[in-house]
């Protein structure tokens, strides 16, 4: 006589009906997915020490690019202040000391060029001009819009020394719009965001100039 399908899993025991059964599958994907979550976590756990060092490193390094270390005695990621802007909301802003007087201060603003956003380093001196300009980031198309990088051009190099007042509001824009500054040839988005976003900063420091140039505040062990 043959056995009927429910009949031949009954003689084979309740660990076959119960691989046969949808409750098993589900323990399998469960058990995976257990499994998977855990290696994940200890992934992110062994290397979010090294990642976060890394990130400090290249701060420091881009840092030390528009604050020359020749212009400061103390730790410039560990002098933090943050600004609220009514243009820009809160922006951290690295303060540079020399003899517990600020000797310059640095932060970063980004814009929107022609693929997405490009974040600019900017260093500013106390008497108001640019002491180096660099970009951190951006997704501009390479051998076009990415002229804006050091390690590319040397076009970022022309903000160094200028001002708010050198040039003027008019001067501040790529020649193509009337300005000093010159664009790429098939890229006049890129240098005009940077040139825009340059400029920007230094209406922040402007209008923040007070605050960003008083004296750190002393502390017990000074």
């Amino acid at each position: 006589m043959t056995e009927t399908p429910q009949q031949d899993e009954m003689r084979r025991g309740p660990l076959a009906a119960l691989r046969n059964s949808p409750a098993w599958h589900g323990l399998l994907l469960g058990g995976f997915a257990l499994v998977t979550a855990l290696i994940l976590s200890l992934t992110d756990d062994a290397t979010r020490g090294p990642i976060a060092e890394r990130a400090s490193e290249d701060l420091l390094a881009s840092l030390a690019q528009v604050i020359p270390d020749d212009l400061h005695d103390n730790d410039l990621t560990a002098d933090m202040r943050t600004v609220a802007d009514g243009a820009e909301g809160d922006v951290p802003v690295y303060v540079a000391t020399e003899d517990g007087q600020v000797s310059g201060v640095a932060f970063v603003l980004t814009g929107y060029g022609y693929s997405g956003a490009i974040r600019v380093l900017i260093g500013i001196a106390p008497d108001g001009s640019l002491l180096g300009v660099r970009v951190l980031s951006h997704t501009e198309t390479p051998g076009l819009g990415d002229k804006i990088e050091i390690a590319k051009d040397d076009w970022v190099e022309d903000f160094t020394g200028r001002s708010l007042s050198d040039p003027g509001p008019e001067g501040w824009k790529v020649q193509k719009d009337g300005g000093i500054f010159d664009q790429f040839s098939g890229a006049t988005i890129t240098p005009r965001a940077v040139v825009g976003t340059v400029h920007r900063g230094l209406g922040l420091f402007d209008r923040h100039r007070a605050t960003l140039l008083a004296a750190p505040a002393k502390t017990e062990s000074d």
